[in-house]
């Protein structure tokens, strides 16, 4: 074969890969929407002050859970969970500097308290109406003054 026909092979090969993995995409964000509504979320895995560290994902609550799902990876199970009872909410602010070109548009950086540390998370306006509620909602005996 001449080497235009290995080229075009390989060309060929790489779209049906890229095209399996945007369809493995859509059915895993289907299937994660399925036990329940899913919301834009984004995690701040590295903490630092530079605006750097933002990974894109979905979140959903799951019975006293928030999962979150990186949105580029194919795992079926959350990356992350947070239980309700162990977060806090600790304030808001808006996106700062290179924040903005990692996050969503329009989204808040929100800051949560939890037992590993302090938390980052960026979500929309109404998702953190959404999220303040949830967190409110907790089951009777729970210790509101955190």
């Amino acid at each position: 074969m001449a080497w235009w026909q290995w080229t075009l092979d390989a060309a060929g090969i790489l779209l049906l890969v890229s095209l399996l993995y945007g369809l493995a995409l859509v059915v895993r964000r289907r299937l994660i929407a399925r036990n329940g509504g899913t919301f834009e979320l984004s995690h701040r895995v590295r903490p630092a002050g530079d605006g750097r560290g933002w990974v894109l994902g979905v979140g959903r609550y799951s019975g006293e859970r928030l999962e979150w799902f990186r949105l580029f990876s194919l795992a079926p199970r959350p990356k992350r969970s947070w239980a309700r009872e162990s977060l806090s909410y600790d304030g808001r602010r808006e996106a700062l500097g290179a924040e903005r070109l990692s996050l969503y548009p329009d989204h808040l950086v929100i800051r949560c308290g939890a037992p590993g540390g302090e938390v980052e998370l960026a979500m929309s306006a109404g998702s953190l109406t959404g999220f303040q509620s949830w967190l409110e909602a907790r089951p009777p005996g729970t210790d509101w003054n955190r």
